[in-house]
């Protein structure tokens, strides 16, 4: 079944906006209304989702707990069951899709592995295995079709980092002194894959929580790191930022909070302006919640970001200052938008939940 819930988007320019940017208040005419909705579909599993990968409006992938992988074809009218073989006690918590056929998949624990298909997901091959004891891998991040990195939790101090140069075909530690060197206590989540973000040929940035939440920026793939204060939640082990996004090389926003604490919104958004140093906590309009993924959609004037969380879901039209919720599902864990199409988006989350993002102009 599915099932369409849809809300009014009312784009209008504040003064708040102004004054952020540092430039005289004035009034703006509000823009003639788009409509968001989200479009529940049928996944056909019970399983938690934590991984999706927008292809194009007819093409995604999702992946998450009990060896779970899926994907569509037809713009999520069905969606097939195409795991790996043997996998079913691996959680896949991320997944990124090049095309129909083509897409890499990432179990998190130990032993930490990465798979890879070239035919639509009828075979998987192993390209990365890791069986270290405290190995445990939170994000995979793809500068294009064949540069990408994975991250994982702190190691011998410093945060676990892997390269790829061929989509995924084989896997290179970063050498230990070119890793973000980690505060005790401080990790980062694996909970939609997107706590590390690229932009470009070579900008990186991982955002973190724990006993403190930082966001670490890197220029050159990560080879090298610097880190302010994320100006996001963080102490308990449960708080922290838990994904990143960057409209361009200097607007960026990032979402987290406290994963116990679902409903609540302090800390749980901050905006940068000037490529990740420093940061602004988001205290007027923030998300309706604790937040696990953020994304920006391509193409859009004003810019339009979504982020997502376990109690539902918001967009903001000023790169993250002010958020405005979406009536609709709950339960979500990530978002993701194509990077060739605009507005093809989905979301995935809590038994099985897959939703595909609508968005009209009048």
């Amino acid at each position: 079944m599915r099932c369409i819930l849809s809300f009014p988007v009312v784009c209008c320019l504040g003064l708040g906006i102004a004054t952020f940017f540092g430039l005289p208040a004035r009034r703006v005419t509000p823009a003639a209304a788009p409509a968001i909705s989200w479009t529940v579909q049928a996944s056909g599993t019970t399983a938690s989702l934590r991984g999706v990968a927008a292809v194009d409006e007819r093409t995604a992938w999702a992946s998450g707990a009990n060896g779970t992988v899926l994907r569509t074809l037809d713009g999520g009218t069905t969606w097939s069951a195409v795991g790996v073989r043997g996998a079913k006690t691996i959680d896949f918590r991320d997944i990124e899709g090049f095309s129909a056929d083509e897409a890499v998949v990432m179990g998190v624990g130990r032993p930490a592995r990465i798979f890879r298909t070239t035919d639509g997901g009828r075979s998987w091959r192993e390209t990365y295995h890791n069986d270290v004891e405290g190995i445990f891998l939170d994000g995979l991040a793809f500068f294009d079709n064949r540069n990408g990195l994975a991250i994982g939790d702190p190691m011998e101090g410093r945060f676990f980092l892997l390269a790829t140069k061929d989509a995924g075909e084989t896997w290179t530690p970063l050498p230990l002194g070119s890793r973000p060197l980690a505060l005790g206590k401080e990790a980062a989540f694996a909970a939609s894959g997107t706590s590390l973000a690229v932009l470009g040929k070579d900008r990186a940035w991982l955002c973190t929580g724990g006993s403190v939440s930082r966001i670490w920026r890197s220029a050159d793939r990560g080879r090298s790191w610097d880190t302010v204060s994320s100006r996001l939640l963080e102490g308990p082990p449960s708080a922290g930022g838990f994904s990143i996004a960057f409209l361009d090389d200097e607007r960026g926003i990032a979402v987290g909070g406290d994963f116990r604490a679902e409903d609540a919104p302090e800390g749980n958004a901050a905006v940068s302006r000037d490529g990740g140093r420093p940061w602004r906590r988001v205290d007027g309009r923030r998300p309706g919640g604790f937040r696990e993924a953020v994304a920006f959609i391509p193409g859009t004037t004003p810019p339009l970001a979504l982020t997502v969380g376990p109690s539902g879901s918001d967009y903001s039209i000023d790169v993250g200052v002010r958020w405005i919720p979406i009536m609709g599902p709950s339960g979500f864990h990530a978002v993701s938008l194509s990077r060739t199409t605009p507005a093809a988006a989905w979301a995935v989350g809590r038994n099985g939940l897959i939703a595909k993002f609508n968005l009209s102009r009048p």
